[in-house]
């Protein structure tokens, strides 16, 4: 998946409650239980794929000074989320307290990459 993609998606997350450190061999495989969730179920890959254009959309909007179309692409985005399910809406909490640059961030987001590469 897209770096700027997975950042997006993670600030449009609910924030977590805790400040805990993650338990980042839980993340890796909830990030692989949700990619083959998602894969294997064509209604929810187009839902994600979707997302991830209007998460586009949303990042060339607000690089061109467009916050107001920039802002309801991100709703949009949001909305649609929901149609992930619980798995993908975990991971993107639990995403929250990783850093995309870390080891584990950069694991995490190439394991999420299988997803990106199905939508094109």
């Amino acid at each position: 998946m897209k770096l700027a993609g997975w950042v997006l998606l993670v600030a449009a997350a609910p924030l977590c409650a805790s400040a805990q450190e993650p338990n980042t061999g839980q993340l890796r495989s909830e990030a692989q239980r949700v990619v083959k969730i998602i894969s294997g179920d064509k209604a929810k890959l187009q839902t994600y794929c979707e997302i991830m254009n209007l998460s586009d959309q949303a990042d060339d909007a607000s690089n061109s000074g467009e916050r107001a179309r920039a802002e309801e692409l991100s709703k949009r985005a949001d909305e649609l989320t929901q149609q992930l399910g619980p798995d993908y809406a975990a991971l993107m909490e639990g995403l929250q307290t990783v850093d995309p640059m870390s080891p584990v961030g950069l694991e995490i987001s190439t394991t999420l990459a299988a997803l990106d590469k199905l939508c094109h």
